[in-house]
């Protein structure tokens, strides 16, 4: 007797774990089930909200479901990544992914964890700065021009788009690295710094080489060096900040998709299938280059590990330079 009742509990066990699994795969199949959202940390307009809405249009192309693009500004891009965290993960809502969202834990308190919080999906594309300077500064290399900054502590300034800026963050992560002291002047905006740098109220400036690039084969700014790990395309001759002098550096932004922590696998792979497969989309690739970036793809685990490695690069160099959200 008690052998089949052990064998009736045990059956009965193995069939509600049959029950769950199929629910699951049936989840899967029939995802999406209803409309998607797009959380975007931004207003509408720039390169995040552009990057969004390319996956929105390949994902809506794929699916009979909307894909509809959410942007949530506000607190440095806090309200759109805590909402997509505490979201439920059933792959209906899912976050436009950006640099801010590893380095605003190290400049304030964030309701959200980076790396516990999320489920990569895909790296949609990546870009890298230039540093550029004024032709009116002595120093036709970046060893040239920290040379020229160690000479004269605190002399030199550099511009950037605002304070917590990827512009900011390119400049301190140089300094840091160097160890130079160089002031910094904050913009509201990468376009006001750029005119004063081609002014040459200031001396030199990380920007993005889709604002930039006309004023450098002009003559009108002399660029020495690119942020990214290996040359950008557009500038083949141009060196690295590693190549010119500062082994290991790099400091590029990124754009990818994310999910709330326990999304399905399956879920997850389907994403990943249609952000893969619009990346390598003609129209997509040549918008993605129109905003000065090159197109990424690759696995969800490529997204995972770059998020991990950028916080404690960011962490470091955002203590040394006291740099905090207002």
């Amino acid at each position: 007797m008690k052998t089949r009742i052990l064998a009736v509990c045990l059956a009965a066990v193995a069939a509600a774990g049959a029950a769950t699994a199929a629910d699951r795969a049936a989840t899967a199949t029939a995802y999406p089930t209803k409309p998607i959202r797009i959380l975007v940390p931004t207003p509408p307009g720039g390169g995040n909200d552009i990057m969004a809405r390319m996956a929105a249009q390949k994902m809506n192309e794929r699916w009979s479901q909307p894909v509809v693009v959410d942007n949530r500004p506000g607190a440095g891009g806090q309200i759109a990544m805590e909402t997509s965290a505490r979201a439920a993960a059933d792959g209906h809502t899912l976050l436009l992914g950006t640099t801010n969202l590893t380095v605003l834990p190290s400049m304030t308190r964030v309701a959200y964890d980076p790396v516990r919080d999320f489920a990569p999906v895909s790296l949609m594309a990546t870009s890298a700065n230039l540093l550029l300077i004024h032709p009116g500064v002595e120093a036709k290399s970046l060893q040239q021009l920290l040379a020229l900054a160690r000479a004269k502590p605190g002399q030199l300034n550099y511009a950037s788009g605002s304070v917590a800026s990827s512009t900011q963050l390119a400049a301190e992560l140089m300094k840091s690295m160097a160890r130079v002291d160089i002031t910094h002047v904050p913009y509201k905006g990468a376009g006001p710094a750029l005119v004063d740098l081609l002014a040459g109220q200031v001396q030199m400036m990380f920007s993005n080489p889709a604002a930039s690039a006309a004023h450098v084969r002009s003559g009108k700014l002399r660029a020495l060096a690119a942020t990214s790990e290996k040359r950008l395309p557009d500038f083949p001759d141009l060196p690295t900040m590693a190549e010119a002098g500062l082994p290991g550096y790099e400091a590029s932004t990124w754009w990818g998709i994310l999910a709330p922590r326990g999304t399905q696998q399956s879920i997850v792979t389907q994403l990943n299938e249609v952000i893969s497969n619009a990346i390598t989309a003609g129209d997509v690739r040549s918008r993605i280059a129109a905003l000065g970036a090159l197109p990424a793809g690759g696995p969800p685990a490529q997204l995972a590990n770059l998020i991990r490695d950028e916080i404690p690069k960011w962490t470091k160099v955002i203590k040394e330079a006291g740099i905090r959200l207002e």
